[in-house]
Formats: structure tokens, sequence, C-alpha cells
């Protein structure tokens, strides 16, 4: 199937979700530091994250691109990817018992220029033991996540309570995206044998 999108991301659950709509992509990473600017507010992080992965990935390409970024707040403090099982277990202490919110920013370049957009989730993780810490680092699943847990994963036993978009949790929040997508003229559901312009 030709792609419709390029997606700047190396991200597998991006491109399932984009796939379950219907949007065959073509895969193009790019390496963008993703170091929070000094007293930057995790919103503008995140959205200046998926501008900047957009505009880098749209390099090239005659397809309309998107790229995204999620992140993991709780008390105004980004939760990035842990640097190691430390980390991790910090990251986790830090949320279980608490709500914490998570920001996905999309962007996508195209015909209509380039489009925007941040939604926010929040989420509740039960109380988590040191020993189910060590148990859930052990299988390797938080290793590349924001915050140190995957939702749609092992770590779906955490979650106590959830608000907003359970896809922008995992990585890309489908009814904006579609919406965006959609404005671009990025057919929907082209895998199933039909299309939605």
């Amino acid at each position: 199937m030709t792609a419709t999108l390029r997606l700047a991301s190396a991200s597998p659950r991006r491109r399932d979700l984009l796939a379950s709509i219907g949007v065959s992509v073509e895969v193009h990473p790019v390496d963008i530091d993703e170091t929070p600017w000094p007293e930057e507010a995790p919103r503008n992080y995140v959205q200046r994250l998926a501008r900047d992965k957009t505009l880098a990935g749209a390099v090239g390409s005659r397809l309309p691109t998107l790229g995204s970024d999620t992140a993991v707040v709780l008390n105004g403090e980004i939760f990035g990817k842990p640097r190691d099982q430390a980390h991790a277990a910090e990251m986790l202490e830090a949320l279980a018992g608490n709500t914490h919110q998570v920001l996905t920013a999309i962007a996508v370049s195209g015909p209509a220029g380039l489009l925007e957009c941040c939604v926010t989730s929040r989420v509740t993780l039960r109380h988590i033991s040191a020993a189910e810490i060590d148990a859930y680092w052990a299988t390797g699943e938080p290793a590349d996540k924001a915050g140190g847990y995957a939702i749609q994963g092992l770590a779906a036993v955490f979650v106590a309570e959830m608000q907003g978009s359970h896809s922008a949790v995992v990585g890309l929040p489908l009814f904006e995206t579609a919406a965006l997508l959609s404005r671009q003229g990025v057919p929907l559901w082209s895998g199933a044998g039909v299309a939605v312009p």
C-alpha cells in the first residue's frame, strides 16, 4: 500500500495507531534535542518538540508529515524516559497514588500549512510496591516510556482511573489526529479498501 503520510517518529505505537485508522505511513525518524528549555512550561515543551519533529521530518518529502511528542507531568515537572532502573523507580514511586497529566502534542505539515494541537489527559495510578516496580522494570517495558510506564501494556494494572484520550496517553490522540489529517487531505480508512476524504 502506498504511503499517504510521513511519520517523523520511530515509535511503533504511533505507527500502529495510525494503521488502526487506515493511514499508511512512511516512517522517517528524526533526531532532535529533547532537552526542556529553562522555565519552559510542559505544554510549550511538547508543542515545540512536535513542531520541530514535523519540520525536520518534512524535509525532502512531498507527503504531509506528522510529528508528535508525549510528556508525563506531575506538579509541573516533566517526567521523560527513564535513564536507568533507579530513575524509573523514582518516577513510578512519585506517580503512584497520585493523579498526573499526560500531554500529547501533534503537528502536521502539508498543503494547509502547519497544523497543531495538544491534548491533556489525566491518569491516576494506584499504590505500587517496590517489589512491583522492580518486577515491572525486569519486563523491559518501561525503559523507553515517558514516566516509566506504558498504559497499553503491562502497567495497565496500575491504572486506577483515566480521564481524557486513551490513545493520546499511548502516543497519538486519534480524534484530533484524524481531524488534522483530513484538513491536510490525508484519507482515512484507505487500508480497509475505502477512503474517507
